[in-house]
């Protein structure tokens, strides 16, 4: 019995050992082992630096964030009005090289910062409102500790008066207004009428000068048509221009010689045209409508156009 279960049991099927696997192959380096191989830095020495990288983005992240928060301008804020607390604020205003502009508006408009904490003052700000001053050319804002706040001024140098739509206001070089002008106490400089004439007074400045026996007579410049001058003078004649600076200053060079030589100034005369550059045409305030006609003046002293 024993015997044929012994028999039996040699019948049960046998388990196969389990094959044995071959060992992985090893792969040989990455590209990007080979090319790190290639660098001349250790591999401990670029670990380091990634961790110094690592660092310090995290750390650029933090102060990001602490940016976002507002909290440098909060400690900012907090150290300025402590420096005012202990007296350094802006309490006095000191003018320099003020002549014209009103020393009660620059005094205004730079006490706008009156109490505030001197490194809070706005210098910037107030010197784009004193710039809106038509006296000021330009201006500068500084800081005098502990209290005072100093406005150094350049003014604009009046250069001729503009007529335009029945005002008058005074302007400089450039042609830009500096403020109004009251009839009853016009300033001693020749007026500029008519659209754009403010632009022209320099050129007006250069023509004038070419013939300088003229300037102390001439009143007034119109401006006509965007194109051309009439001259004005004390004594009532208006010279009537041709346009181009080059044919208006030799005319108004022509019509200076001729003056010298008969006295053409104070004789009646209304108008002078020297518009067409084969004739002088003068007509008379005696007789309304006659003129007086002259012969061409010399090509040296007036070009033709």
């Amino acid at each position: 019995m024993t015997a044929a279960r012994a028999r039996a049991g040699d019948r049960r099927p046998r388990v196969a050992a389990p094959a044995k696997r071959p060992a992985p192959r090893r792969k040989g380096p990455s590209t990007i082992d080979r090319a790190v191989e290639q660098l001349p830095v250790s591999r401990a020495t670029l670990r380091r630096v990634g961790n110094w990288g690592l660092g310090l983005g995290i750390g650029t992240a933090v102060i990001a964030g602490l940016i976002a928060m507002g909290i440098p301008q909060m400690i900012g804020l907090t150290i300025a009005e402590g420096i005012g607390d202990a007296g350094f604020k802006v309490r006095n205003v000191e003018i320099l090289n003020r002549r014209q502009v009103d020393s009660a508006v620059v005094y205004d408009i730079a006490m706008r910062q009156q109490a505030r904490p001197m490194p809070l003052v706005d210098l910037d700000g107030t010197r784009s409102e004193l710039m809106k001053l038509g006296w000021i050319a330009d201006a500068r804002v500084s800081r005098r500790l502990p209290d005072t706040l100093v406005v150094d001024i350049v003014e604009r140098v009046p250069a001729a008066i503009w007529q335009y739509q029945h005002r008058l206001a005074l302007i400089d070089k450039d042609g830009v207004v500096i403020g109004p002008v009251d009839d009853r106490a016009m300033p001693d400089l020749p007026v500029v009428v008519g659209p754009g004439a403010n632009r022209r007074a320099t050129q007006l400045s250069a023509l004038i000068a070419r013939a300088p026996s003229l300037r102390p007579l001439v009143t007034a410049a119109s401006w006509q048509g965007d194109r051309r001058w009439d001259i004005i003078f004390q004594s009532g004649e208006k010279v009537m221009l041709p346009e181009g600076e080059a044919e208006a200053a030799k005319a108004l060079e022509f019509f200076a010689l001729e003056d010298r030589r008969a006295g053409l100034l104070g004789k009646g005369l209304v108008s002078i045209d020297l518009r067409d550059p084969t004739r002088m045409v003068a007509r008379m305030s005696r007789e309304p409508g006659s003129k007086i006609e002259a012969a061409p003046p010399p090509l040296s002293a007036k070009s033709t156009t």
